[in-house]
C-alpha cells in the first residue's frame, strides 16, 4: 500500500501553492492591521484590523512571483550558497571523515571506546546538525556506521540511527544552525542566534534522550539479535561484509587535526561576533568564506580542487535556494494582494487559546504538518515565519518561542516518507520505510513530549 503512495515533488507543491494563493486573491478580501514600534520592533495592534480593497493576482503576477522571490530573498539565498560551498571545501580536506574513522578504528582496542561509540558519535552528529545544519551530509556516513554497528553486535538500524537521527535531532534542536534558527530569527525580526542559552539546554536534553534510547535498543539487540526488525538483512550483510573495512586507514594527520581546530575556532568566532557585535547574515557568510579559504590552504587543496569543491557545495544547495525563492514568492503574492493580514485575522482564532502555552503547542502542530510537505529548513522558514511571527504577537506568544515551535516541527523529519533525506538514507541502507517507521514511533513520541514541555517552559518564562 505504501509503495503506491507518491507525494508530489516539493517544487510542484510550492508552485501549486502559488497557484492556489493567486486564485484565492480573487475571493479573499483585503485587510490590514495597524502597527507600532516597541523597542525598535514593529508589532501589530491586534484590535486594529479592518478590511481594505484587495488587489487580485493574475497569471502574469503568478509567473513573476518566483523571480521576485529571488530578488527579495537574495541575501538569504546568497548566504545559503556561500555556507554550502564553505562546508564542501571542509569536507574535501577529508578531516571530518578522518576523525570518524580514527574513533571507529579504536573500538577494536578498547572496551571503553566500544561502550562510548553511540554517545560520542550521536553527540558529534547532533552537534553538526545544531551548529552548521548537517543534514544530507550525514548520508555517506551510513555506509561506515552500518558495518561498525554489525561488528559491535548491533543491527543496521543502529548503524543508520547514529549519523542520521543524530544529525536530525541536532537540526531540530539547533542552537546555531544558520539554515533554520538564523534564517527564521532574521525573518521574525529577532536578533540572530539570540536565546542560545535555552536552546543549548534543549539540545543537550534532546541529544541525551536520543542517546539513551539508542543505547537501550542496542543493548537489547546485542543480547537477542533476533529481536531486530532487520535481522534477516543483517545476517546477509555479516556474510558479505569485508573482514576489516578500516584496515587501510592510517590515522588522522596533523593537517586533518589543524583543519578541525580551524573549524572549531570559526564556530567560536561566530558565537562571539553574534553575541558581542550582533553580526547578521552578511558577517557570518563572510566568516565562513574566510574559513573556506583558510581550510583550503591548510588542507593543501589546489586552486582547481578548492573551486570545484566550493562550486559543488553551492550547487548541492541550488534546490534549497529555489525553494526559498518560491516560498518567498507566496508571501509576495499574498502581500501584493493585501490578504496577509486577513489570513492572520482568521488564523488567530485557530491558534489563540486562554493560555499562551496552548497557542505555542498549536503552532508546533501546524509546523509539524507543514514539515510533512516542505522539508527545507530555510525554505520552510521563508514560507511560514512571515505568518507565524506576527501571529505570535496576536496570540500572546513571544517571537522567540514562535521560532522554537518552527524548529520543533522538524523533529518529524527522520520518520516522514516525504523527506528526501529519509528516503535516501533508507534506500542506501536497504531498510523498508514501514520497518523504519515502526521503530521510530517510540522516539517520535519522546520528541513530541519534549517539544510540548520545552514550549511550555518558554511561555511560562516569557522567553
Amino acid at each position: 500500500m505504501f509503495k503506491k503512495i507518491r507525494m508530489p515533488n516539493t517544487f510542484v507543491l510550492l508552485f501549486a501553492l502559488l497557484a492556489i494563493l493567486a486564485i484565492s486573491t480573487w475571493f479573499v478580501p483585503g485587510g490590514k492591521y495597524e502597527t507600532h514600534l516597541v523597542n525598535g520592533k514593529t508589532l501589530i495592534d491586534p484590535a486594529s484590523f479592518h478590511y481594505v480593497a484587495s488587489n487580485p493576482q493574475g497569471p502574469v503576477e503568478l509567473m513573476m512571483a518566483p523571480i521576485k522571490g529571488f530578488v527579495e530573498a537574495a541575501l538569504i539565498i546568497g548566504f545559503v550558497l556561500i555556507v554550502g560551498g564553505a562546508f564542501a571545501v571542509l569536507q574535501k580536506t577529508e578531516a571530518i571523515d578522518s576523525m570518524i574513522k580514527s574513533v571507529a578504528q579504536a573500538h577494536t582496542r578498547s572496551a571503553f571506546v566500544r561502550v562510548m561509540i553511540i554517545p560520542v558519535f550521536v553527540t558529534l552528529f547532533s552537534l553538526g546538525g545544531a551548529s552548521f545544519g548537517m543534514a544530507e551530509e550525514a548520508i555517506p556516513f551510513v555506509m561506515i556506521f552500518i558495518p561498525l554497528a554489525l561488528a559491535l553486535g548491533y543491527d543496521s538500524i543502529v548503524g543508520v540511527a547514529i549519523p542520521f537521527v543524530g544529525s536530525q535531532v541536532g537540526f531540530a534542536a539547533a542552537f546555531l544552525n544558520p539554515f533554520n534558527v538564523g534564517i527564521a530569527q532574521g525573518i521574525a525580526s529577532v536578533p540572530v542566534f539570540s536565546g542560545i542559552g535555552f536552546r543549548l539546554v534543549i539540545w543537550v536534553i534532546a541529544t541525551a534522550c536520543t542517546i539513551t534510547f539508542l543505547m537501550w535498543y542496542a543493548a537489547r539487540i546485542k543480547k537477542n539479535p533476533q529481536l531486530s526488525p532487520t535481522y534477516a538483512i543483517d545476517q546477509e550483510r555479516r556474510q558479505q561484509q569485508a573482514s576489516d573495512h578500516l584496515s587501510e586507514f592510517a590515522g588522522m594527520t596533523k593537517t586533518h587535526k589543524l583543519v578541525l581546530w580551524m573549524f572549531v575556532a570559526t564556530l567560536g568566532v561566530m558565537v562571539f561576533g553574534v553575541v558581542k557585535y550582533e553580526w547578521f547574515i552578511n558577517e557570518i557568510a563572510a566568516l565562513f568564506l574566510v574559513m573556506a579559504i583558510a581550510v583550503g590552504i591548510v588542507g593543501r587543496l589546489s586552486t582547481d580542487e578548492f573551486v570545484d569543491a566550493f562550486i559543488q557545495g553551492a550547487k548541492d544547495l541550488i534546490t534549497t535556494a529555489l525553494v526559498i525563492a518560491l516560498a518567498r514568492g507566496t508571501m509576495i503574492l499574498a502581500r501584493d494582494a493585501h490578504i496577509i493580514d486577513t489570513m492572520l485575522f482568521h488564523l488567530m482564532p485557530l491558534v489563540q487559546s486562554a493560555n499562551p502555552v496552548f497557542a505555542a503547542h498549536k503552532m508546533f502542530v501546524i509546523q509539524s504538518v507543514i514539515n510533512f510537505f516542505i522539508h527545507s529548513g530555510s525554505g520552510q522558514a521563508a514560507l511560514t515565519m512571515p505568518i507565524m511571527a506576527p501571529l505570535s504577537d496576536l496570540v500572546g506568544v513571544s517571537r522567540q518561542t514562535a521560532v522554537l515551535a518552527f524548529q520543533f516541527g522538524e523533529f518529524t523529519t527522520p520518520m516522514i516518507p516525504t523527506s528526501g533525506i529519509t528516503v535516501g538514507v533508507l534506500a542506501l541502507a536497504r531498510i523498508p520505510w514501514v520497518t523504519w517507521a515502526k521503530w521510530m514511533i517510540p522516539l517520535q513520541l519522546i520528541y513530541f513530549v519534549l517539544a510540548l514541555v520545552m514550549l511550555a517552559i518558554a511561555c511560562q518564562f516569557t522567553w
